[in-house]
């Protein structure tokens, strides 16, 4: 799991990420921000610009379809070069945190970008399910669990509101 931008919400992520079982890794460009201090449930916190890292990342193989992007920055600046980048990587999933608005912001500047239709349609954004969370904890738990539907083909439907075998 790599998980770009410094923010409170990518905190969380971080530990509920390696609760998941992945290797986390925490990039920002702001060393101020990226801080082990701040960032104590990840395997790494490195400060580079996020585009950047993970196309070294990607260059080195430490990539793969396994591999989970979530991309907390909120500034066009840092997330359409990182998002341009991981869309055109085969990856498990890949998710934007923002408002709606924020989305549809970024979609025209990723289309601008040269970003086609098909990457954008894997483009998980806005990031998590629809759980009415709050915190960032609560937020950090939406993000898991579409990630675990992502993986495992999962709707995100209660349980008791669905009927047939609960494991395919």
């Amino acid at each position: 799991m790599v998980v770009f931008g410094a923010i409170d919400f990518a905190a969380a992520v971080a530990r509920i990420g390696t609760f998941l079982g992945y290797r986390v890794t925490v990039c920002d460009a702001r060393p101020v921000f990226a801080t082990a201090k701040r960032f104590p449930d990840a395997d790494e916190v490195v400060v580079d610009w996020p585009h950047r890292y993970l196309a070294g990342e990607a260059e080195a193989g430490r990539l793969d379809e396994r591999t989970v992007v979530c991309v907390l920055t909120h500034d066009p600046k840092f997330d359409v070069p990182v998002l341009q980048a991981a869309l055109d990587m085969p990856l498990a999933y890949v998710g934007a945190m923002g408002s709606r608005r924020t989305h549809d912001d970024r979609l025209a500047r990723l289309r601008e970008a040269g970003v086609g239709e098909d990457a954008l349609a894997r483009l998980a954004s806005p990031i998590g399910l629809d759980l009415g969370a709050r915190t960032p904890e609560e937020t950090a738990v939406s993000i898991a669990a579409e990630i675990i539907a992502a993986r495992w083909g999962g709707r995100g439907a209660r349980l008791s509101e669905t009927t047939g075998r609960i494991h395919s």
